[in-house]
């Protein structure tokens, strides 16, 4: 199965029966048919809730791990959803509880072994993990998380100016999108499963430790090129000397992870060979020049294959 898989959903009532039925299929086929009642619960109400309450686009999708898979409810509004405060009443019929609007995020933590929301700069994502039974309370843990702030401008005379020449855009735009989820999978694993998941918690540290070598400038020119369509750029910015052990350690990092990935051990998915060339080029510019050498620009997939493992080696 394509773990990348994910559905758009329509902004229409018929988006809940949907999201239920593309969730259903998934479980059954990770094997999992033990949570399809609580995954089919669960989605519903997170969909209702963004429907209602939240804007497009809508998407559902699968993350996590084959043991611990998670479905996710994406929408277009930075507002937390609101945990709920009490249990969603015992009894009654099962009916009615399903359409009482009122009740859904306390049955979401009814239907969870853990749940919680992802605040994105452009919307939220809102994750439960299905249990194998609806419990009595809405007792599962409630987890949000926010990205990390960027790192500083380097000050200090040891601040090195380093260049990358001629950035595929495009590529980098797509190898952002792959490293986002992989460090929300890893952040998410520690925060919810860190005695399943001791690992995770320690890349979870490296790779923010990774992010605060980069200023923010580095981000706001690759944004400012994005959002102006650029099919190239040229960035500019300083770097500590001392980041160049940091981005030696993470470059074999990221191999490990896409070999967690492709084992399916995390249902994201690894680096592209096209991705992985231009972040090893990345990374392996920035060493070097942290190192006393001349940038040399970005020629591309083919050039970039024969030459980064003596880049980064």
């Amino acid at each position: 199965m394509p773990l990348s898989s994910e559905l758009t959903l329509a902004s229409s009532p018929r988006a809940a029966a949907d999201a239920r039925r593309w969730v259903s299929d998934v479980c059954r086929k990770l094997e999992r048919a033990d949570l399809v009642e609580c995954a089919e619960l669960g989605v519903s109400e997170l969909v209702a809730n963004a429907i209602i309450h939240a804007t497009a686009p809508y998407k559902v999708r699968v993350r996590g791990t084959a043991s611990h898979p998670r479905i996710e409810v994406v929408d277009g509004s930075t507002s937390p959803p609101v945990p709920p405060v009490l249990p969603a009443p015992r009894g009654g019929d099962e009916l009615e509880l399903l359409l009482t609007f009122g009740r859904g995020l306390a049955m979401v933590a009814q239907c969870s072994v853990a749940w919680g929301a992802t605040i994105e700069a452009d919307g939220k994502v809102v994750w439960f993990e299905p249990s194998d039974e609806m419990a009595d309370e809405a007792a599962a843990e409630w987890v949000v998380d926010h990205h990390d702030e960027p790192g500083p401008e380097p000050t200090s005379e040891a601040a090195v100016e380093v260049r990358l020449l001629g950035v595929d855009v495009g590529l980098y735009s797509a190898l952002a999108r792959q490293y986002n989820e992989l460090r929300r999978e890893l952040r998410l694993l520690s925060l919810s499963h860190q005695s399943d998941y001791p690992l995770a918690g320690d890349l979870t540290s490296m790779f923010a430790n990774f992010e605060r070598q980069f200023p923010d400038s580095y981000r706001l020119q690759l944004r400012d090129a994005q959002e102006r369509r650029l099919p190239q750029v040229d960035l500019t910015f300083a770097m500590m000397r001392e980041s160049a052990p940091i981005l030696v350690t993470m470059t074999e990092m990221f191999d490990v992870a896409d070999a967690f990935c492709r084992a399916e051990r995390l249902l994201s998915m690894a680096r592209t060979a096209p991705q992985r060339t231009l972040h090893n080029w990345i990374l392996g510019e920035l060493i070097h020049q942290l190192d006393g050498a001349a940038a040399e620009p970005w020629r591309g997939h083919q050039r970039s294959t024969a030459t980064s493992t003596s880049q980064v080696g």
